[in-house]
């Protein structure tokens, strides 16, 4: 970790921050060693650009415990990272399971060598000025080996306690990293069924999130102003902004610094839909969107109305209240095996969530699994760092406006 390269951007940014202050008539709020830099919701929304996802590595497992190659993509390089830079993406979703590398009770120390390298990777990318977005990935699948964070388990005190001591020694270790990090508390969380939320788990999701938030404020440094993302039920946008049960977390342990009329919560969702064109392994549904050709071929909803009202929804719910909306997951399968023109289409769905997610103030983040060739998300060929889907990839760049 380059500690000293931090320190100095750290002044930098303080003297900076001082001189809007004068310039303003020292209305700004005064920088102090344990603040990150202040970014209001939509300067931060608009500073991480096209988000793209390094799925299927440091969430990827063996036998209950986490191994970046377990899945089939090899290990994770600067060049990898260096490449996906260059295309144009300036925020990096690093899916992270720690599973069996979490020690027993009381203490529930994480294996010092796993932690080290997700630092590791974290660091090719926010050491090149890139904002990083780190989670708790797979521990919370009831069908992942070593899986704990269970929602409809009875044992959540256990659970809970387990959870808050994993979360310290995450924050600790990213403690001195300005707001290029932002930490995510959970990722798809439920209790496993494709149905409205049920009760107790969503209470125990929202107690988690709210374990994750208070956890990480008091770690201190710069985690006391850091931007936290929080996840509702599964990260489904009518499960989150509707009312089901979803519970923003207080924020009461934050930096008194922040402007009490800022937030520091992000909402985490994702976005597959229609899914019988976007995931589901199969030709039967190949086309979308108003370009679509062959009508037996389109799925009879989830096109571009739809997408454009779940985003409003998030818009409405959160965006307006000062919380920005991240849809850390979205994308479609390679489906050209089944039809020519796939590709096409999936170019066009990546670019109206884009562009989509721009109108209405929110991150895209691409979901990239590494795989290319059929029911791949692949965009890049991580062994030779090379662009897989130049027509997504441009697709994604014209959405977000920079292309």
């Amino acid at each position: 970790m380059a500690a000293k390269t931090m320190k100095i951007k750290a002044v930098l940014i303080a003297i900076i921050l001082a001189v809007a202050a004068s310039v303003s008539g020292g209305s700004a709020n005064q920088a102090s060693a344990d603040t990150a830099a202040q970014s209001d919701a939509s300067q931060i929304v608009a500073d991480m650009g096209a988000g793209w996802n390094l799925g299927n590595q440091l969430e990827a497992t063996i036998n209950g415990y986490p191994s970046e190659t377990a899945w089939g993509n090899p290990t994770v390089t600067q060049a990898l990272i260096d490449k996906v830079q260059a295309a144009g993406f300036k925020t990096i979703r690093i899916p992270v399971s720690y599973l069996r590398n979490i020690g027993p009770g009381p203490n529930y120390t994480i294996n010092s060598s796993w932690l080290d390298r997700v630092q590791e990777v974290v660091d090719y990318a926010y050491n090149r000025g890139m904002y990083v977005v780190i989670n708790m990935h797979g521990d919370g699948y009831k069908t992942i080996d070593g899986s704990w964070l269970i929602c409809d388990s009875s044992s959540q005190a256990e659970i809970k306690g387990k959870y808050q001591k994993v979360w310290q020694q995450i924050a600790s270790k990213f403690q001195s990293y300005d707001q290029h990090l932002i930490l995510e508390s959970m990722n798809e969380e439920f209790d496993g069924q494709y149905g409205q939320p049920t009760q107790p788990c969503y209470s125990n999701i929202n107690d988690y999130n709210q374990i994750f938030v208070d956890t990480v404020r008091k770690t201190g440094g710069n985690n006391s102003s850091r931007w936290l993302l929080i996840p509702g039920w599964n990260t489904n946008i009518d499960y989150t902004a509707g009312n089901y049960g979803f519970a923003l977390p207080t924020d009461e342990y934050r930096s008194p610094s922040i402007p009490s009329d800022e937030q520091r919560i992000m909402i985490s969702v994702h976005y597959y839909d229609p899914w019988d064109f976007t995931g589901e392994e199969s030709g039967t549904i190949t086309q979308w969107g108003p370009a679509a050709t062959n009508p037996s071929k389109t799925s009879t909803w989830g096109q571009e109305d739809y997408l454009d009202a779940q985003l409003k929804k998030m818009y409405d719910g959160f965006v307006t209240k000062g919380f920005p909306v991240v849809i850390g997951e979205y994308g479609a399968i390679d489906k050209s095996s089944f039809d020519s023109a796939n590709n096409k289409y999936r170019a066009d769905f990546a670019y109206t969530m884009a562009a989509t997610a721009k109108k209405y103030g929110q991150v895209s983040v691409y979901w990239d699994n590494g795989v290319n060739g059929q029911y791949g998300f692949g965009m890049f060929d991580r062994r030779s760092h090379t662009v897989t889907q130049q027509g997504i990839l441009s697709a994604i760049m014209s959405g977000v406006g920079g292309g």
